[in-house]
């Protein structure tokens, strides 16, 4: 640490239209501290707490994090102190909320070892609610309520139970670190972590030189710490998860926790359009979340904006006044009054990044997930590329093998498609999917490599009426298909006898000692899950199942590329 930790703590009770304390100290139960701004209502009373812990800088003004995001913003959330991903002070305190963001250990001005996602980032966040709900002018009541990482890091702590947190809202929050995130179906997911390291992460941490000048929020108090120094203060997540593979590896079973011990009321927020990143961990988080009360919503759009949807925010404060000030308007308190799920139901062709546009799909409520009267119909792959109901029309056939090059070119991913006929009358497709494939491996004549694994990239797509494919709005705002899944063949062990196993969404333990062979010409059965989805296909609509040897349209920046963990050379064929 370049200098001793001060006092520095500054309180604004005129310049706002809420009270701003900025820097305050937090201190750790175990040992450190984190600093965190308070923004109060201009009121006598207690009141009850949002808090965020994050990496994107407690001081950097959404508008210097991301300008053009800000600028679409519902302007109700635009305040002098809004931040990415958090929930607007200048909002909240108008409702009778104080919002506590605070710095995550390690980085802005919360001093300490930089390791994002990790047992003990979770412990200090811990510590942040406990010592919320114990403030002069705090209710007691804590909520949760934040986007992406905001919302992932919800699970790990709420499972930790502590004193005060009353109800969370896990936002496009992922809430498995491995499967959702880090390695879908075994698979290094490289592209986006690289991307969020390096802008979002790395450029924030604590004693890192020059963030002032680059508009990046103040300096670190303290001073600056050198490149030794900040090298030796973090865990680098871009090279962490390069360097172990399966979830009993330390680094990744220290994350693990029971969702089971999550006990506060839930509403898990998931967006169609999160194919590559947290829709999975959010329909999972809530079907396993230990809670009495909790509640699943899907929405579409953009990735930063719904958050702020006036008619979104409104659902947002509804919950929480429920579960924070007992003022239950809708009933969510009370058992079985409010379906557990509430669907938004995609159905037309309104183009893609287009919030106005996507008013047009309706909302159905639901009262499970998945839903109870789904019928789980099989398709078949026909060797002339249909997609095909009739398995008669299959067994009749005699054994065909398709082949593509496996891997081929990173930048080239090589592929198969299978095309059902025009659905004759309007069908629904909501909730999960398998691909039940069987595959094999033989070796490029022209090269001496034999290779030793298959990587299955799996996408759904939709193809209008009119013959068009149906794109739909992305993370970023991108064009994407229906959904997609994944898997390492090495690692197609499932473990059917585990709780978590059902036929239309196979468990795999993804431990070191499932990893299975894959020998030249063996041919082996798989299922790759499909990340859940909804559409509604119109009469005369088809859908495309394809199989590839890399990402392929609608990854966007959650790319699978990394040399270091894919092999580069080999064929694929198909029984």
């Amino acid at each position: 640490m370049p200098n001793a930790i001060g006092d520095i703590q500054k309180v604004d009770t005129t310049s706002f239209p809420y009270i701003f304390e900025q820097n305050v100290t937090v201190p750790l139960k175990a040992t450190g501290l984190i600093r965190c701004n308070i923004y109060r209502p201009k009121t006598e009373a207690r009141v009850p707490v949002i808090v965020t812990y994050g990496p994107y800088g407690k001081d950097i003004h959404y508008e210097l994090f991301h300008p053009s995001s800000f600028a679409e913003v519902n302007s109700e959330h635009h305040s002098a102190h809004s931040a990415w991903e958090t929930p607007d002070p200048g909002f909240w305190t108008r409702h009778g909320y104080a919002v506590v963001r605070a710095d995550e250990r390690g980085l802005g001005q919360s001093p300490g070892v930089l390791d994002t996602m990790s047992r003990g980032t979770s412990e200090a966040f811990f510590d942040v609610i406990e010592w919320a709900a114990e403030q002069t002018w705090s209710s007691g009541k804590v909520g949760l309520l934040g986007v992406s990482y905001y919302g992932g890091s919800q699970w790990r702590v709420a499972a930790r139970q502590p004193k005060g947190l009353a109800a969370i809202i896990p936002w496009e929050g992922m809430s498995d670190y491995y499967r959702d995130r880090c390695r879908q179906g075994g698979i290094l997911s490289n592209g986006f972590i690289k991307f969020w390291w390096d802008r979002q992460v790395v450029t924030n941490q604590y004693g890192m030189p020059g963030r002032a000048a680059r508009n990046w929020g103040p300096d670190t108090i303290e001073g600056d710490l050198s490149k030794e120094e900040l090298a030796a203060n973090r865990r680098d997540q871009t090279e962490d998860n390069v360097a172990h593979r399966f979830r009993d590896d330390v680094y990744y079973a220290s994350k693990e926790y029971n969702m089971g011990d999550i006990q506060v009321p839930v509403l898990s927020v998931a967006n169609w359009g999160g194919i590559c990143l947290h829709l999975h961990g959010n329909v999972e988080g809530w079907t396993w979340a230990g809670s009495p009360l909790k509640y699943l919503r899907f929405i579409t759009g953009r990735h930063d904006l719904p958050f702020y949807y006036h008619d979104e925010v409104e659902v947002q404060r509804s919950f929480l006044d429920a579960f924070l000030k007992g003022e239950d308007r809708e009933g969510w308190s009370v058992p079985g009054k409010l379906p557990p799920v509430s669907l938004i139901l995609r159905k037309g062709d309104v183009g893609f990044n287009d919030a106005k546009a996507e008013k047009a799909y309706t909302r159905r409520s639901e009262h499970e997930w998945p839903i109870a009267r789904t019928q789980y119909t099989p398709f078949f792959l026909h060797p002339d590329g249909r997609l095909i109901g009739d398995e008669t029309a299959i067994k009749s056939l005699p054994v065909t093998k398709l082949s593509y090059p496996a891997l081929g070119t990173l930048d080239n991913p090589q592929r198969l498609q299978f095309e059902t006929e025009s659905f004759t009358q309007e069908t629904e497709i909501t909730g999960h999917v398998v691909a039940h494939l069987s595959v094999s491996v033989t070796p490029d004549s022209d090269s001496e490599i034999i290779p030793s694994d298959i990587d299955l990239f799996v996408t759904l797509r939709h193809i209008s009426p009119a013959g068009e494919e149906v794109f739909y709005t992305g993370t970023a705002g991108d064009p994407v298909p229906l959904t997609k899944g994944w898997l390492r063949v090495s690692l197609r062990k499932t473990d059917p006898n585990h709780y978590k196993h059902r036929a239309w969404l196979p468990h795999r333990n993804y431990v070191s000692t499932d990893v299975e062979p894959v020998i030249v010409g063996d041919i082996y059965t798989v299922d790759v899950e499909i990340w859940p989805t909804n559409v509604v296909v119109e009469q005369g609509g088809k859908i495309i199942l394809e199989v590839a040897s890399g990402d392929t349209q609608g990854c966007g920046i959650f790319k699978h590329d990394s040399p270091i963990d894919r092999q580069v050379e080999g064929e694929i064929s198909w029984e």
